[in-house]
């Protein structure tokens, strides 16, 4: 009987786009899976897709004091950020998402190879309004990133 051996984990498999609610649940809990994401993203086991609006984002949410985001850890995301390629997104042509402001999510997954858009509020990304998109939650995001690093 022969094996099936799975093909290797490309940068393609592993640029996805987080949502702002994921890094900020990663930052302050980093022991479930937005957090896990948060370390592979740090240790540059995984890439992220984004563009100048959801750099301001990031920049602007995790500054929040109310947050309470330890400045260290938050520093360190942002510090890789210069390291993440930034695409020009074009916009969205398909049913927008509830909420305006969410759209920029999958316009700049558009972009990134994988099209994908990690985020921690499944509903803001109804079926309906996600196009060719893939929405994943965060513990599928880990999941699927667990299977292809084996």
């Amino acid at each position: 009987m022969t094996r099936c051996a799975r093909r290797p984990a490309t940068p393609e498999d592993t640029e996805w786009v987080l949502d702002t609610n994921v890094l900020v649940s990663g930052l302050l809990s980093p022991l479930g899976p937005p957090g896990r994401l948060v370390d592979l993203l740090l240790g540059r086991r995984l890439r992220l897709g984004l563009d100048d609006r959801v750099e301001l984002e990031y920049r602007e949410v995790l500054a929040r004091p109310r947050l309470g985001i330890e400045p260290a850890r938050r520093e360190a995301f942002l510090a890789i950020l210069q390291f993440q390629e930034h695409v020009t997104a074009m916009p969205w042509a398909h049913r927008s998402p509830p909420d305006d402001d969410d759209v920029i999510f999958p316009e700049v997954a558009l972009r990134a190879p994988s099209a994908t858009v990690v985020t921690g509020n499944l509903r803001h990304f109804p079926a309906a309004c996600r196009g060719p998109v893939t929405v994943l939650s965060p513990r599928a995001a880990w999941e699927r990133f667990l299977g292809l690093e084996r």
